[in-house]
């Protein structure tokens, strides 16, 4: 052999080599997108039996992966369930106690921080509530009114942001009729439904008719998108995913991390007259709530196919975990538009309406097309999933309250390992397998028992019939409510 032929072959064996280890290095490093609705109810979607609603899209996803179909939001209300998301952790040990109550502190290590440390661009889209994004401006429910509340996405490694502090209508997002705050009467599908309780209104025709709602799309340090900016104006969700795609596109040769908070369906909704309109031709005894909700649900599942669209167009769709869920159940009482299935309880509720919420988990190249699992999952699980396929070690032993879902991907988990804590504003709740015990008022020691796998609507108490059963599981509580009350306190930074 010649000694050019010889050098050739060995540059050509280093070059395959590379791609070799290149592509070997992507699995193990699959690109990562976090979706969560806000206030979605768990029977609101079509892939858990929902028929008032189109989500074509979802069922897709659902198809063609994991659905949870025991999946729980942290809390109950939306702020806390984001930290958990982010920390695996309890939400009061992270400083977030309750909606627009603390802030996500800079002692706790977030998934944006661990994966920017192996090498993944990370970006945050849509909804934040984690903490205040401005310390000089008036903006959203707090703003510069709580400095100490300042806690951006920017300082917890977020490279790239597109961000509101809080809600935002769905539709138009920085702009609410004007004199919107005037109580006025339902008209049902006809004209204005605007009331007192900011349930929402029917998209704004003219820029004349409408002012300024009063918070911003914050990019940076102080740095925000003109709310005039006619690049804003539209559905929102339709709005948060396409900046989303813009950073997939730029990052799609690395991997990276994509967190995508939609604002949708919280309050105030508002759709576009064509997802109006196409709920209204189908029965005209819809009022304009109803209307815009389903309209605003439908637009934000319109969202979710484009992105599974795009990581298709950019052939990485096989190696993109996209996890899906909501924020906690749908607001409201049970005439609102939001349906939590059979499930006692919306949110606010540690009951299972509550806390309980639609979620899929879809990756190509790890899950199986169309799984059902009814395995107690919860989004303090998506943090050390993701250490876990990543390969990130925790920098220290602080406690975590989620546990690695990978086994469950790879069909070896039929139980959880470790058990589920709930607690928010007196109340309780302790999930260990099938039992679940809920408690109302902690100080009351009023607590109840119930066989989730047998009695998923909670009709049946059973703390009469196992007081022995419900004495130990209140024990655990409360040995776990002493963890977290000492993270609270600081003790794990």
């Amino acid at each position: 052999m010649k000694l050019s032929t010889y050098i050739l072959l060995l540059v050509l064996t280093g070059i395959l080599a590379a791609q070799f280890s290149a592509e070997a290095k992507a699995v193990e490093k699959p690109n990562v997108i976090l979706i969560m609705c806000d206030d979605l109810g768990w029977g609101d979607v079509g892939f858990n039996g929902g028929k008032k609603i189109r989500t074509p899209h979802l069922d897709e996803m659902a198809a063609n992966g994991l659905n949870l179909t025991r999946f729980y939001a942290q809390a109950p209300v939306c702020s806390p369930t984001r930290a958990s998301v982010v920390t695996g952790r309890h939400h009061d040990r992270t400083g977030i106690y309750t909606a627009n109550n603390g802030h996500l502190r800079d002692g706790e290590f977030t998934l944006y921080e661990a994966l920017a440390a192996e090498g993944y661009a990370t970006g945050h889209f849509g909804k934040w509530h984690m903490g205040t994004l401005t310390r000089k401006l008036k903006d959203s429910n707090r703003g510069a009114k709580a400095k100490s509340n300042y806690s951006p996405p920017w300082q917890h490694a977020v490279k790239t942001t597109f961000a509101t502090e809080a809600k935002t209508p769905t539709y138009d997002s920085m702009w609410q009729p004007t004199g919107s705050k005037v109580k006025k009467t339902n008209n049902k599908s006809k004209g204005d439904f605007r009331e007192a309780s900011g349930r929402g209104w029917h998209a704004i025709a003219e820029e004349t008719n409408r002012e300024f709602y009063g918070t911003r799309y914050w990019t940076g340090e102080e740095t925000f998108i003109d709310p005039n900016s006619t690049d804003l104006l539209g559905d929102d969700s339709g709005l948060i995913m396409d900046h989303a795609l813009d950073f997939i596109d730029t990052h799609r040769e690395t991997p990276f991390l994509a967190i995508v908070w939609f604002h949708a369906p919280h309050l105030p909704v508002v759709a576009s007259k064509e997802d109006t309109d196409s709920y209204a031709n189908g029965d005209g005894k819809l009022d304009g709530y109803h209307l815009n909700y389903y309209g605003c649900v439908t637009a934000l599942d319109r969202a979710v196919g484009k992105l599974r669209t795009r990581l298709r167009d950019h052939g990485i769709a096989d190696n993109t975990l996209v996890a899906f869920c909501s924020d906690n159940g749908p607001e409201g009482n049970d005439n609102a538009p939001g349906r939590q299935g059979q499930f006692k309880g919306r949110k606010r509720s540690l009951y299972e309406g509550g806390v309980r919420v639609p979620s899929l988990l879809e990756w190509p190249a790890k899950i199986k097309t169309g799984i059902r699992s009814n395995v107690a999952t919860c989004t303090v699980d998506y943090f050390p999933t993701i250490l876990d396929i990543v390969g990130v070690d925790m920098p220290d032993d602080r406690p975590l309250d989620g546990v690695s879902l990978l086994p469950l991907l790879e069909g070896g988990m039929e139980t959880r390992p470790l058990p589920l804590g709930f607690h928010i504003r007196g109340q309780a709740a302790w999930h260990d397998g099938d039992w679940k015990a809920y408690c109302a008022k902690v100080n009351s020691s009023d607590w109840e028992l119930y066989n989730l796998k047998d009695d998923p609507v909670e009709k049946n108490n059973q703390a009469g019939a196992q007081p022995a059963k419900l004495e130990v599981m209140v024990a655990a509580w409360e040995q776990w409510k002493a963890s977290v009350e000492a993270s609270d306190k600081g003790g794990d930074y």
